[in-house]
Parts: structure tokens; C-alpha cells; sequence
């Protein structure tokens, strides 16, 4: 089974005020994430701004993160793209770098059919040797992979799991009953990883954990325990966060309260932008409520 622990977050890419990639802030950013409740992280997700990046700048991000954190908690490359050729190039030279393992999202934008996806997946994990989380998010990619279509994947060695946010928590439960069970299923969704581990999810991979890793993590350790009221304290005392943190396109939230907690990640790269103020401070109240500042 492949062990990349239960709260994995979803990385933000931190920018210099002309808009360059601050690797130095990556570095640092990525050793408060692993002192701070993360058992790996996501690099170069959506979360990383990854649309926007280059790939010299992708591939000198999984070096310095993995050269800052490698020795302490696991490195994903998020080398999906909507072209199997170009997935195949990102994914290699990510295994090249020395990352623990890929996470490749369902191919955006072409919609492929659920042979399509089979198709991909099976091409990309093909030509690596590292294991592979699928990232299923219909919202995103206008397409949803279906839980037998995960089964087929799932029978491919060097997949391993799936960060599931397709929102249909019915879907966790029939990818659960039809796979093995180190298959392992992660919530792609703050506010619904309680419901994902009730339906045999393991984890998160988290955009809040940038803020509230330690409380994720306990709520993750709390529910496999069987401490289950402690796990629903938790999430409910969390809500209001995972909630504001999307009140607006993602990363645009997270980075104006890593900001507020003193982790400055810089700005967004267009066609994103930064929060405006009545955004700022719905994020500051909740911040302030929840004593994160």
C-alpha cells in the first residue's frame, strides 16, 4: 500500500511582487506546511496557480520543495494536463526530481469519454514507476470520471487512489465498494471530508490545511480512532473556514489569509486576482473568530 498519510495539502505557488515565481518563499512556505499538520504535499495543483506556471518553472518548484521537505513528508507533482503526451513529459521529469508520486486530474476542457479517460490514465501510469492519485473534479474539468471507471483503474498497479470532488458523496461510496481496499479515496473538498471518511475516504488533500493543519489532522486522527464526536467538533468548529475560503475562486482566499496568519504567498497570476476588501474581511472575521490571528 502506498502511504502518503491523511492530510495532504494542496500547495500554494508563492509569487515576487513583479509576478516571478519566489522560490525562497516556496521553500519556506512548504516547512511551515510540514511543521504545521501535513503528512505530504501537492505541488503545482490548481491550488499552485499550476494553469499559469511554466513548465521550467513546475519542474524548478518540485526541486526546491522537494529539496526544502523531501526528507520529512511526501512530495506530489501535480503533472496533469489535458494532452496525455504532455502529462507523460511532466510526469517523467517529476520522477526524475525524486518526488513521491504524481496526481494527474481528469483531462479539462476536450471532455474525453470514460474510455477516454481510461486511456489516458492507463498511457500516463505506463510511463512512470510512481503511483498516481486520480483527480476527479467535474466542476473544473467538465467531465465526470465514473466510479466504474475508477474500478479499471484501480486494477492498474501504480494507481494508487483518487482526490475525489466531483460533490456526489454517493459516487465515494460506489468507488469504495468496487475497489481494493488500499485504494486510497481523498476528499478534494474541506467541508465534506468527514462525509468522504465515513464512506471509506483516509483523508484530505486540503486547501485549508494552509491555515488549520493541525485541527485537520486531528480531526482526520480523531475519526480512525472511532473518536468520532471529537471528529464532528472539529469540522463544525472548521466550517465557517472551509466555507470562506471559497468565497471566491481558489487560491484567491487562501492566499490573502496566509497573508493575515503571516505566511505571505504574493499575489495571483492573471486571469486571477486578489481578494477585494469585502472579501478581505469576511476572511479576517473568520480568522479572528477561529483565533487564527
Amino acid at each position: 500500500m502506498t502511504d502518503f498519510g491523511m492530510v495532504l495539502t494542496a500547495m500554494v505557488s508563492p509569487f515576487k511582487p513583479d509576478g516571478s515565481m519566489d522560490y525562497k518563499r516556496a521553500a519556506e512556505i512548504a516547512n511551515y506546511l510540514a511543521d504545521n499538520g501535513s503528512d505530504g504535499l501537492v505541488v503545482h495543483g490548481t491550488t499552485g496557480e499550476s494553469p499559469t506556471l511554466t513548465h521550467e518553472e513546475e519542474y524548478e518548484l518540485y526541486s526546491v520543495v522537494k529539496k526544502a521537505v523531501g526528507g520529512r513528508v511526501k512530495i506530489i507533482a501535480g503533472t496533469g494536463s489535458n494532452s496525455t503526451a504532455t502529462s507523460i513529459r511532466s510526469t517523467q521529469e517529476a520522477e526524475k526530481l525524486g518526488v513521491d508520486g504524481a496526481m494527474i486530474v481528469v483531462p479539462y476542457y476536450n471532455k474525453p469519454s470514460q474510455e477516454g479517460m481510461y486511456q489516458h490514465y492507463k498511457a500516463v501510469a505506463g510511463s512512470t514507476k510512481l503511483p498516481i492519485i486520480i483527480y476527479n473534479i467535474q466542476g473544473r474539468t467538465g467531465v465526470n470520471m465514473t466510479a466504474d471507471t475508477v474500478a479499471r483503474l484501480a486494477k492498474i498497479k501504480n494507481i494508487v487512489g483518487i482526490k475525489e470532488a466531483s460533490g456526489i458523496l454517493e459516487q465515494t461510496t460506489e468507488i469504495r465498494q468496487k475497489t481494493p481496499k488500499d485504494f486510497v479515496i481523498y476528499s478534494g473538498d474541506d467541508d465534506k471530508t468527514l462525509e468522504i471518511m465515513k464512506r471509506g475516504g483516509c483523508g484530505v488533500i486540503s486547501v485549508a490545511s494552509h491555515i488549520a493543519g493541525k485541527e485537520i489532522k486531528k480531526m482526520c486522527e480523531a475519526f480512525h480512532a472511532g473518536r468520532i464526536d471529537e471528529a464532528e467538533r472539529i469540522n463544525a468548529r472548521l466550517s465557517p473556514l472551509f466555507k470562506v475560503l471559497f468565497i471566491t475562486t481558489n487560491p484567491t482566499p487562501v492566499k490573502a489569509a496566509l497573508a493575515m496568519v503571516g505566511q505571505p504567498a504574493g499575489g495571483l497570476r492573471l486571469p486571477l486576482i486578489e481578494a477585494n476588501d469585502p472579501e478581505k474581511e469576511q476572511i479576517r472575521k473568520v480568522l479572528k473568530d477561529l483565533k487564527f490571528i
